[in-house]
């Protein structure tokens, strides 16, 4: 996976760094699927396994799952980690539309 075509895809994109172990995860899992079909066409969502992309999350410095980061032009203009309400998450990715 190369990385910083990832955080270029469209202008603003959301990555959210997950474990499959991560209970927290398994909950945002279905309001990150929502949230992409909601934006589709105007924002990217990647969900990217810490486990099997050990190398990004180090150089990203996650360092807890969920981490969502927020990239506007393929800089990251936003990043919070753990589980949140996901109309808190989807006003945060429109804020920057």
């Amino acid at each position: 996976m190369k990385y910083e075509k990832v955080i270029n895809s469209t202008p603003v994109v959301l990555v959210e760094f997950f474990a499959t172990w991560c209970s927290h995860c398994k909950k945002m899992d279905p309001i990150v699927i929502q949230i992409a079909q909601l934006l589709s066409g105007k924002v990217d969502v990647y969900q990217i396994d810490i486990e099997k992309e050990e190398d990004i999350a180090a150089k990203e410095n996650v360092t807890g799952t969920p981490t969502f980061i927020i990239y506007k032009d393929g800089k990251p203009v936003w990043r919070e980690s753990g589980e949140m309400d996901g109309q808190f998450l989807l006003d945060k990715i429109q804020s920057f539309l």
